[in-house]
């Protein structure tokens, strides 16, 4: 078929050459950034490079057929297939390359042991047997990190997950890159029968162990479970199925993780701030393995097939046309990832990230990927935090989609090991996140530079990065999390709007009223809020945002309410917007910030003090089409406004709550609902006594979460049909009166059954 015209590079595109081994998101740049689907002749594909696009076929699995994944990318002579078939090659359907309906009773029937409960129970071995390989090299200074360690342990972690007998090590290596050639590559004519051998003993030795395993399928690893499905359901999961997924499991298990891993390593010490960063802060880990995984990943591209005729990013493809999605690519897209080429450790999307895929086809390893490289990371940045890379030029096996670096030379000084000086550097251990990592896991360390009195028992404090650097940008309404020590259940934290100039960024500002019956945050804060001290903080983030487009804002606080309205205030003025604030307190010497609103707003400040006998009225208040109302409070105050905004043109009203009792879960007066998954093609049952959020996660569906609460928006998923039983205080009510929108931590449903966009 002739397609005209072919642009020059999209004529010269070509994912076997040393530019796509090397830097894949780098080398179409051009395609993303000029022709984001595009024809390639060479390859006769295909290729489509952008994020919304490549998210919107993982999630058509109909339209866009997987059943290529496995194809070979570069048809084999006849001698290769003879080879082949003398050893009664007959890979079939697997998790990865099979359409429904096959697919999806197959995908719940094997999925519990990825579940992150049953991964759980696998850590302690994959911590030991790291910690046992760092041990064999870390007195000599040198070594391959990827032929000493990063192959080696997730091939024994796959084996172990799988119930294969962890023999034959560098056999099964071999046997695992020949296999990756044979599908993704493009062998020579004369390595292709070589290869061919190779995968042919592969195929036969996992059926032998396939074979011993049906004598005893007692034993704790996927495959005897697997077994023991089939005799439950033995329609589903069929011999061939269990013999194709015994060595794709082999494959996929260890070869993504070990080359994800090298990567990571490789793109940490390229970046000593970053690596500085892990080594000084464990926490800041798992949300590191997602911007790996995103900036430099260990899959550059999948593919499929067009079932029909088809339009991706207006460009009309035929029925029958294979498809190479770039997820390298769309990792690196710019309109979902804010500076996307920037290594940002602490990037708070970092998990959306498509290096797994998405959908019903989403990676089930995923989460075994994840916990492996996290502890990886946390062994070697405790134990050799002055490993610096060596001189070196990477090579990759020529494939196109699974890469990383065949070697990885690295070298410190022994002299220097903190073992040396404290044995129990080499026994500690940071909390390994098994799942998506939430946004509230990262944490950075700040200094308080100065604590002044800004009204009766509050305390301003003003906070700056302690490596000196700029600190994030935040936006009118932003909070960061203080982490406030020892809360009784580990670390507690606590939230606090940012009250000072969103324009300086080297320095945030918190007012902090000590509570009477403090939940321990802001006895803490007073407590510590002392010139030099350290702190740690995470954020900052923002779910109680400034629309910057209205005509009119009536900003209203009561009490230390004002934090974030203050901010919104001084945004107003400074794009100006027509503004007034209103502020209510118990006394004038209560008010926090109460000189600096003056200054900067004068008429446009109207307070209210109970004392003298003042008190806003918010019936009062005219509130038409073009303006909002933002408000922040004690509850008493924010339950009248809502009354009073029952009148007002929907959605008028946005508030923010300090706290909310309505996420609390009662058993006996919940009733149990189904959630249909759109994209993962699930249908899952949750529980009275369960949240929605809890349930997904025991699925292993990714959704991030914060305050877990109602409180932050962080858990919003898309809702397609059902009626939903809000129970937060996030959404207005004309986005409630939509039912497109709900906060799975808390809310739930008033249908037997809701289905969601995930």
């Amino acid at each position: 078929m002739t397609r005209c015209p072919i642009s020059h590079q999209a004529a010269e595109f070509d994912p076997f050459s040393d530019g796509y081994q090397q830097d894949p998101p780098e080398y179409v740049r051009w395609s993303r950034e000029q022709e984001p689907v595009f024809w390639s002749p060479k390859l006769g594909y295909w290729v489509v490079t952008r994020y919304d696009d490549i998210k919107a076929i993982f999630r058509d699995n109909l339209t866009f057929s997987p059943s290529i994944a496995l194809e070979k990318i570069t048809p084999t002579g006849p001698e290769a297939n003879a080879v082949l078939a003398s050893y009664g090659f007959a890979l079939n359907r697997t998790l990865v390359n099979e359409d429904e309906p096959a697919h999806m009773p197959r995908r719940r029937a094997l999925m519990d042991p990825f579940t992150p409960e049953a991964l759980a129970h696998h850590e302690p071995m994959v911590r030991n047997l790291t910690r046992d390989y760092v041990d064999r090299f870390i007195d000599d200074g040198r070594a391959d990190l990827v032929d000493q360690m990063l192959w080696e342990v997730p091939l024994t972690v796959a084996l172990h997950f799988l119930g294969v007998p962890e023999e034959d090590m560098d056999t099964l290596r071999r046997y695992s890159i020949a296999h990756t050639v044979n599908t993704w590559g493009r062998p020579r004519p004369e390595q292709q029968v070589e290869v061919a051998h190779a995968v042919g003993n592969f195929w036969q030795y996992a059926g032998k162990v396939l074979d011993k395993m049906r004598e005893d399928p007692s034993g704790p690893g996927w495959m005897q479970y697997g077994i023991r499905k089939q005799k439950e359901l033995p329609e589903v999961v069929t011999d061939s199925y269990l013999h194709s997924m015994m060595m794709a499991g082999i494959v996929a298990a260890h070869e993504t993780t070990a080359n994800a891993t090298a990567n990571a390593l490789k793109l940490l010490l390229q970046h000593p701030d970053a690596w500085r960063d892990l080594c000084d802060d464990p926490s800041l880990i798992p949300n590191a393995v997602e911007e790996c995984l995103r900036h430099n990943g260990s899959i550059a591209a999948w593919r499929r097939l067009a079932t029909k005729d088809v339009t991706i990013g207006g460009i009309d493809i035929p029925a029958g046309s294979k498809l190479l999605i770039v997820t390298s690519s769309a990792n690196h897209d710019q309109h979902q990832f804010a500076d996307a080429d920037f290594f940002d450790i602490r990037r708070e999307n970092a998990s959306d990230q498509l290096t797994f895929g998405y959908g019903a086809h989403q990676c089930m390893g995923k989460n075994l990927a994840r916990m492996e490289m996290q502890i990886f990371l946390d062994e070697l940045t405790r134990r050799l935090p002055h490993m610096r890379l060596s001189a070196q030029k990477f090579t990759y096996v020529p494939n196109t989609s699974f890469r990383g670096p065949e070697h990885l030379w690295v070298e410190w000084n022994p002299a220097m090991n903190p073992e040396r000086a404290h044995a129990s550097a080499r026994e500690a251990r940071a909390v390994v996140r098994i799942g998506e990592p939430s946004s509230h896991a990262v944490s950075r360390a700040v200094i308080v530079e100065s604590v002044t009195p800004c009204a009766e028992r509050v305390a301003r404090v003003k906070l700056v990065s302690a490596d000196a650097r700029t600190l994030p940008r935040w936006t009118p309404g932003s909070h960061i999390d203080v982490i406030c020590g020892d809360g009784g259940n580990g670390v507690a934290s606590r939230q606090y709007s940012l009250c000072g100039d969103p324009d300086d960024r080297y320095a945030y500002e918190i007012a902090v009223l000590l509570e009477t019956e403090s939940r321990g945050g802001s006895a803490w804060v007073h407590a510590h809020a002392r010139v030099g001290a350290h702190w740690r903080i995470r954020g900052p983030r923002n779910h109680f945002r400034l629309d910057e487009t209205a005509r009119k804002l009536v900003l209203i606080a009561g009490g230390i309410g004002i934090t974030p309205i203050s901010a919104m205030a001084r945004r107003a003025r400074a794009l100006g917007i027509d503004y007034e604030v209103h502020y209510s307190g118990r006394t004038r010497g209560s008010m926090a910030l109460l000189d600096d609103l003056r200054a900067l707003h004068g008429e446009r400040l109207r307070t209210y003090v109970s004392d003298e006998s003042t008190r806003n009225d918010f019936a009062a208040l005219s509130i038409d089409a073009d303006t909002l109302v933002y408000a922040c409070g004690p509850s008493r105050m924010l339950d009248a406004l809502t009354a009073a905004s029952a009148y007002w043109p929907d959605d008028a009203l946005k508030i923010e709550h300090f706290e909310s009792t309505l996420a609390t879960l009662d058993p006996s007066t919940e009733h149990a609902f189904d959630v249909e998954l759109r994209d993962s093609g699930l249908t899952l049952h949750v529980p009275a006594d369960q949240t929605l959020l809890t349930t997904l996660r025991r699925a292993n569906v990714d959704v991030q979460s914060d305050c877990e609460e109602g409180l932050c928006g962080s858990c919003e998923v898309r809702v397609l049909e059902g009626e939903i039983d809000h129970r937060d205080v996030v959404l207005t009510k004309g986005e409630r009166q939509s039912n497109q929108r709900m906060m799975a931590c808390c809310s739930r449903a008033h249908s037997k059954k809701l289905i969601l966009a995930l």
